[in-house]
């Protein structure tokens, strides 16, 4: 009976003591894959660098390239070739990357580099402890409660001396604790990589360490713009650049946005209609310019553009290019009309410009609609994923009632858009400062005919000003839509009834109230040429 009372005497190795011979551990979990090599030449495994830094590394069999993204570096690897590009320059890596059994394996001074994270090798066992940026880690350290100094204290398997020992550990080694004691025990891991159990009374709590965050430091001149609220328009530009000279003013506009570049061909080339007239009118009116750029709403371009990282870069760095040459002060993103299983290649697309966008101070912003199950128009954009790698995210909320719908209705009710912004906010984790509600200043004259004993629907978009005129013509009452938030008029004449739901001072008063009681970073405008001349004082509100 005696005997029971005992301390577990028997010793047992790990399991994977003898079976992984450099074993790979993060917040004490081993992780599935042995590391390579050893000091300045170690190197991971690309899964557990996926799993335990950056699920986004990208790995392209086809040209057995490694891309690696961060909102300050792209870096661009190839299987045995010591050269890398780091944003696009090249860059002599100490070791190159490693092709075995099939497995990528990185050079681990890279994790250290360009993601900030920690990685400590144990010469004795070959254990590799992982931490990555952000990581907290509490330090501890042996101490024996026994009168001899020099006396062991035991690891074991399990809370209790009836477990069998893992190690017999001398004081003062290090521990880090890896969960609150319970029971009078602590769950510890020595730097060797052994995990295991250890006497409350056995641990001398030391201080916690935070592994540094690389934080993204942005130029001066950049805070700066992003200090304010956005009120921001969109310039569409068709065959004709707009003359600057005819816009006027647009006070209390901050940013806009001219319509003038998009995807030419199937190799990421990029069409320009940019003016540089243009950018210097905008400058002159104290206005940043965010240049768009669309895939030309081509899905089938889209899909081999986006294919592989060449043509990915080179449509990034034509877009810089034309940044450069034409002072823009931003990139605004504008894909549509693409494939859904085109999703992660538009995420990495966007993940590759940040970086390089961010070397020449331009704010990248991308345009995503309302979400829906429509394949072409909403599932392709991962909103939470685009939401970490730009920053703006602007929603265009409308159509709510599209051209073709089959029933009429408003453009962009105030519930409605309320709703979109809410769950983009709530579902995807779009931080508020980041995003900004797109307002149309546009509505659409809805007709009505009745055939056959149904209701035939036709519309046709107009501007602010035609919208107005039509009241004015026929001698219209508007009245308040309290379900949409929006003044209504209908008429009817030998063409069927008209409807129209309008965009005016009060619907734009509402959506800039809007915009401030979910704190967003703004508003955005489509387009500037509907507007009519008191829409911009009302907008304006969103930057007092």
């Amino acid at each position: 009976m005696a005997t029971a009372l005992l301390p577990n005497r028997s010793h047992v190795n790990p399991e994977w003591y003898g079976k992984v011979e450099k074993p790979v551990f993060l917040g004490g979990e081993l992780m599935k894959g042995p590391a390579l090599g050893e000091g300045d030449g170690l190197k991971l495994p690309l899964p557990v660098i996926q799993t335990a830094i950056d699920p986004d590394i990208r790995y392209e069999e086809e040209t057995k390239s490694v891309i690696l993204t961060t909102p300050r570096k792209l870096v661009f690897l190839k299987a045995n070739e010591k050269i890398a590009k780091i944003n696009n320059k090249p860059t002599e890596l100490l070791f190159a990357p490693e092709e075995k059994d099939g497995v990528l394996y990185l050079p681990a001074h890279l994790l250290e580099e360009i993601y900030g994270a920690k990685v400590q090798e144990d010469p004795e066992s070959g254990a590799v402890l992982l931490a990555k940026a952000g990581e907290s880690v509490q330090q501890a350290s042996v101490q024996t409660s026994s009168r001899n100094k020099d006396a062991k204290v035991p690891l074991r398997t399990g809370p209790s001396i009836h477990q069998p020992i893992l190690a017999d550990m001398k004081p003062d080694t290090e521990l880090r604790i890896l969960q609150p004691a319970a029971d009078g025990w602590y769950y510890v891991q020595m730097n060797n990589g052994y995990t295991g159990y250890v006497r409350e009374k056995n641990v001398l709590i030391g201080e916690k360490r935070t592994v540094p965050e690389l934080k993204l430091e942005l130029s001066a001149d950049k805070q700066k713009r992003m200090s304010k609220k956005i009120n921001m328009t969109w310039e569409a530009v068709y065959q004709v650049a707009p003359n600057p000279a005819a816009i006027g003013k647009l006070p209390g506009v901050n940013v806009v946005s001219p319509t003038w570049f998009s995807l030419a061909d199937n190799e990421g080339n990029v069409q320009s209609k940019a003016d540089i007239a243009y950018v210097k009118w905008a400058h002159a009116q104290g206005m940043q310019v965010w240049g768009l750029f669309s895939n030309s709403f081509d899905p089938d371009r889209t899909t081999e553009a986006l294919a592989n990282f060449d043509r990915r870069l080179t449509t990034i760095l034509q877009m810089l290019h034309y940044a450069k040459i034409y002072d823009l002060d931003g990139i605004n993103i504008d894909y549509e009309n693409v494939y859904t299983e085109d999703k992660e290649n538009l995420n990495q697309f966007v993940r590759e410009l940040r970086p390089l966008a961010e070397e020449q101070g331009l704010i990248v912003s991308i345009d995503v609609t309302p979400k829906s199950n429509s394949e072409m128009w909403s599932a392709f954009l991962d909103r939470a994923k685009l939401g970490e790698a730009v920053d703006y995210m602007i929603l265009m909320a409308y159509d709510e009632h599209w051209a073709a719908s089959p029933v009429s209705g408003s453009v962009a009710s105030l519930p409605w858009a309320e709703s979109s912004a809410t769950r983009i906010l709530q579902e995807d984790g779009v931080p508020p400062e980041k995003l900004i509600l797109g307002v149309p200043l546009y509505t659409r004259i809805w007709t009505e005919t009745e055939k056959d004993g149904k209701t035939e629907v036709s519309s046709k978009a107009i501007g602010m000003k035609r919208a107005q005129e039509i009241i004015a013509e026929k001698k219209l009452k508007p009245r308040l839509s309290e379900e949409t938030g929006q003044n209504y008029v209908e008429y009817s004449d030998k063409e069927g009834l008209h409807r129209i739901w309008l965009e005016d001072a009060t619907s734009l008063a509402r959506r800039v109230e809007l915009a401030k009681s979910l704190d967003l970073a703004g508003i955005a405008a489509w387009n500037r040429s509907f507007a009519s001349d008191d829409a911009w004082d009302v907008l304006g509100e969103i930057i007092k």
